[in-house]
């Protein structure tokens, strides 16, 4: 982990829970001047520390109603090229979170749709078809418990 101190940490907690916050207020709420705070939040988005600042948005507000987690294997013996297989799973929007997992499976993806029936359109006729898919298999979100949510800053 990148050295970083409690004035630097502080503008994260604060950060994440407020990322449109003036520079002026985050400079308040640490106890820093302005211009201190400002080079400090500068060098953390420079070190990729803050890799950028996003509107969260109700997925149902704009016609996204199911949530679907897939896990997804390659096909090793008949596609070796796995950096391409993942640049085609970055393409598809409706793919909005991709990991590398250990285990029976070698990504887990979360997918959003407006419907099942779109979903299962999605799976079948674009992912499936994507050159070193193996296999998938969906889980879908019957609810959102815990959305996403800041990460804890010691």
């Amino acid at each position: 982990m990148a050295e970083m101190d409690n004035y630097d940490r502080s503008i994260l907690k604060h950060l994440q829970d407020d990322g449109r916050m003036t520079n002026l207020q985050l400079a308040e709420r640490i106890h820093l001047s302005a211009p201190q705070t400002l080079r400090r939040v500068r060098m953390l988005e420079e070190r990729k520390i803050i890799r950028g600042y996003v509107a969260q948005v109700e997925a149902e507000a704009i016609g996204l109603g199911v949530t679907a987690f897939v896990n997804l294997s390659l096909d090793r013996e008949q596609f070796r090229n796995v950096r391409e297989v993942e640049r085609n799973i970055m393409a598809f929007p409706d793919i909005i979170e991709c990991h590398t997992i250990s285990g029976d499976f070698d990504y887990i993806l979360k997918v959003v749709a407006p419907d099942l029936k779109s979903l299962s359109q999605f799976l079948t006729d674009r992912l499936m078809q994507v050159p070193g898919v193996a296999s998938l298999r969906s889980m879908i979100c019957m609810e959102e418990i815990k959305p996403v949510s800041s990460l804890p800053i010691s």
